[in-house]
């Protein structure tokens, strides 16, 4: 197919946890390890353009929050070929910790950001601290600063960032949350991002602990695999590390970098 995108899950830091950490409902396998991995990705199209989806964290978000860094975000993407100061969009899913830092890495790049996102990050729910928990204030002043600066094109709803690119509003899991749907040779991928965390969330019917909005976040289950054409293969749940064992890694990338566009060696 001449105009398909590749796609890229470069995995940048790990987290140890058990299964009942991962779930809104109790689940049997409770005790069992579960760990999470942190991912971002690079969308490579038919004619060398470049997208990244998320921006990660950095160390000194890490330390704070008990996470383990496993390569900084630039290393990652440098080591693909790709150069963060000549990336020209960012698609950020939502404006967690884990999703939205970093954002200084790419000084020459529009963040893409759906209209909700950036007025729940900004809004009264933030007062509440549970709710606010994700995020990183200086992450969303970064991102105010961006819109000042005319560097943020706001999505409502569906939007399109390059021919093949597309944007998906769903909410759930943060109020203002996308998902990114690819065309690849093998079909339309949807990177779920944290509309699923993992592959277990859609496939058990249950959902990650840290939802705003459990209705939208079902739905958006359902939206996901609609956009895949129905193919839960090209659905992409946002910090697995089955994507791992399920995907081919890129030659040399000790596994670290995983190639979502071509099909899965295990299903």
């Amino acid at each position: 197919m001449a105009d398909a995108w590749q796609v890229f899950a470069l995995r940048y830091a790990h987290h140890e946890r058990q299964a009942q950490a991962n779930f809104l409902m109790p689940v049997a396998d409770a005790h069992d390890a579960m760990p999470m991995d942190y991912f971002v990705w690079l969308l490579r199209g038919p004619d060398g353009r470049e997208i990244v989806v998320d921006t990660g964290f950095d160390a000194a978000t890490a330390e704070r929050r008990g996470r383990t860094i496993l390569r900084p975000v630039d290393d990652c993407l440098r080591a693909v070929g790709t150069d963060p100061a000549t990336v020209r969009d960012v698609i950020i899913t939502h404006l967690h910790y884990d999703h939205a830092g970093n954002l200084d890495l790419f000084p020459n790049a529009t963040f893409h950001l759906q209209d909700r996102e950036m007025a729940f990050a900004t809004g009264r729910h933030m007062c509440g601290t549970c709710i606010r928990a994700p995020f990183e204030v200086e992450d969303v002043i970064r991102m105010v600063r961006a819109v000042y600066a005319d560097r943020v094109c706001f999505h409502d709803g569906q939007g399109e960032v390059a021919p093949g690119v597309t944007l998906h509003g769903i909410g759930g899991h943060s109020d203002g949350l996308q998902m990114v749907r690819i065309r690849t040779a093998r079909g339309p991928l949807v990177i779920a991002g944290d509309a699923s965390h993992y592959f277990g969330n859609m496939e058990r019917q249950n959902p990650f602990p840290i939802v705003f909005d459990l209705g939208a976040m079902v739905q958006g289950w359902r939206r996901a695999r609609a956009l895949a054409g129905g193919d839960d293969t090209l659905v992409i749940p946002g910090h697995d590390p089955l994507v791992r064992d399920r995907f081919p890694e890129l030659p040399g990338s000790a596994r670290e970098v995983l190639q979502l566009h071509l099909a899965p060696v295990l299903a």
